[in-house]
């Protein structure tokens, strides 16, 4: 089928460079008239996948780039993306219009007009499936998972959250990159206290190389060996097509893809917080292998841990290395990357750097002076400053006689500090002190309603307190219902070092008799 035609037809609402920002309503304007145009029907469209495609193209084109329209109607990559679609491949379609953009002058075109070639990738992948469903014809089923990223829709949002801010830790990655170059296969092992930025080393590699991943997160429930497995083994079969693997275990899904590299290729697995992992005593963390084939790497990260919690045993010849931030040789290394990320503060965000620089100027002292003792004050801790910088911007250090010198020293000190500043100590506050509580006993995301529901409260007065503490929460969706859990574990070890030094006080006691009422009540009504 001839393409042009639909290409002309874009071209009038379309600009060459960007696209146009309009309605939804002059968007599906826009796609009616030009379905009609071409004398396609714009309720039910052809069967056939030359229509389809067309039909594709006039959904997903209005109002993009001229470019990658021109790229789609090339016939290379039209029966790229057909191969890739009947053969459940998304990704190959990818790497064909890689291959293809390296010679065409195309690629020169979109290159310099910084298109983010695989976000519309899948959105045209995606509007293909839309319509291929509307055509009810067994032809295009079963429908692939148009999912152009390598790594987990589950996983984007903290990856994306975790980069936002992201500078420095060359010194991790060139070691790490090190490795790879000198050893034949193996762990590497990234070891750090809470808030040093180990999970943000972790989201950095994954985004930079689209590395296999998993995030181990305790306060989602998110940390069983099961789910691990079941994740690493759809990404392994996504991305190097394995067959008869849908039940395979890490080490024959090692083995499968070892055999597929190609030469110079290597496969490097991320997995973050390991100390979070929740598994009965006894084998290696999440059972990972302890053999590895050649030219497979694991990148982790975890906390400090004993000789017991451990739990990482290797056959000998396997390759085993760590690098710990709270090493001497690190330390220097780690507060200049701290005063980078407060200088960005300072420069580049557009919601705290007129304040930042406010209070400093108040002050009398100059931004070096600023930077230098908030880098000491926070003890090279990452979590501190993404606490601390805001609050400061934000008014709560803006006591007239507080200096620099009176910040928390640290992140513990930061959270104590909070504590007090918050009255949570006091009989008044002992309703927020139980909502809290409920979360760090639960363990895993929960509504507000439920929280409402344990501690006899009522949901307006509950959501207040948990809007109140909405920077050390994470607020996530989870079938339709909006959930809660702690932001970031140090936080939750915070809050659980507080119940084990008041353990007496009878409102810790009576949060878990409330929980276990709760559960008693929904036994009796389910």
């Amino acid at each position: 089928m001839n393409i042009d035609p639909v290409i002309n037809a874009l071209k009038s609402l379309a600009s060459p460079a960007a696209p146009i920002i309009i309605n939804q309503a002059q968007r599906n304007e826009n796609i009616i008239k030009i379905l009609k145009e071409l004398k396609l029907d714009p309720i039910q469209p052809p069967k056939d996948v030359d229509g389809v495609y067309v039909y594709s193209l006039v959904k997903y084109g209005v109002s993009k780039p001229e470019a990658i329209k021109n790229l789609l109607r090339e016939k290379e990559i039209r029966n790229a993306f057909w191969a890739a679609y009947t053969s459940q491949n998304p990704l190959g379609f990818l790497e064909a219009v890689k291959k293809f953009l390296d010679w065409n002058i195309l690629g020169d075109e979109i290159r310099t007009l910084e298109i983010e070639l695989r976000n519309e990738l899948e959105d045209f992948g995606e509007a293909f499936i839309e319509v291929a469903k509307l055509t009810q014809s067994e032809e295009y089923q079963p429908y692939p998972d148009w999912n152009l990223d390598e790594y987990p829709e589950e996983f984007k949002p903290l990856i994306k959250e975790k980069i936002r801010a992201f500078c420095g830790r060359k010194f991790v990655f060139d070691t790490f990159i090190q490795f790879l170059k000198t050893k034949p296969n193996g762990y590497f092992t990234v070891v750090g206290d809470a808030g040093m930025g180990k999970s943000t080393i972790a989201a950095k590699y994954v985004h930079k190389y689209k590395s296999v991943c998993y995030f181990n997160i305790r306060a989602e429930g998110r940390n069983r060996p099961e789910q691990f497995l079941e994740s690493i083994r759809k990404q392994l079969i996504k991305r190097y097509q394995l067959q008869n693997a849908d039940k395979s275990d890490l080490s024959t899904l090692l083995e499968k893809v070892s055999k597929k590299l190609l030469q110079n290729k290597r496969l490097v697995i991320v997995v973050d917080a390991l100390d979070e992992v929740e598994q009965e005593a006894g084998e290696n963390l999440l059972y990972l292998p302890t053999t590895l084939p050649e030219n497979v790497y694991f990148l982790l990260t975890r906390r400090p841990y004993t000789l017991e919690t451990k739990r990482l045993s290797v056959s000998p010849g396997v390759p085993m290395e760590e690098l710990d931030l709270r090493a001497s040789q690190y330390v220097d290394l780690s507060r200049d990357d701290v005063k980078e990320y407060i200088q960005l503060f300072l420069n580049e965000d557009q919601e705290y750097k007129y304040d930042l620089r406010k209070w400093i100027q108040e002050r009398s002292i100059t931004p070096e002076v600023f930077i230098e003792q908030v880098a000491v004050k926070s003890e090279n801790n990452f979590m501190y400053l993404r606490y601390v910088l805001p609050e400061i911007a934000r008014g709560f250090y803006n006591d007239s006689g507080l200096s620099l010198q009176q910040l928390p020293n640290g992140l513990k000190d930061y959270y104590q500090q909070h504590w007090v500043r918050m009255g949570m100590d006091e009989k008044p506050q002992e309703v927020k002190v139980f909502v809290l509580f409920i979360l760090v006993e639960i363990g895993t995301p929960i509504t507000c309603e439920m929280i409402a529901d344990i501690a006899k409260q009522d949901g307006y007065d509950v959501q207040s307190i948990l809007d109140e503490w909405v920077e050390y929460l994470k607020q996530q969706t989870i079938d339709e219902e909006s959930c809660y859990s702690f932001y970031h574990a140090s936080f939750l070890d915070f809050l659980k070092g507080k119940r084990v030094l008041d353990a007496k006080r009878k409102i810790f006691k009576d949060v878990n008799q409330s929980i276990v009422d709760y559960w008693e009540r929904e036994m009796v009504d389910g």
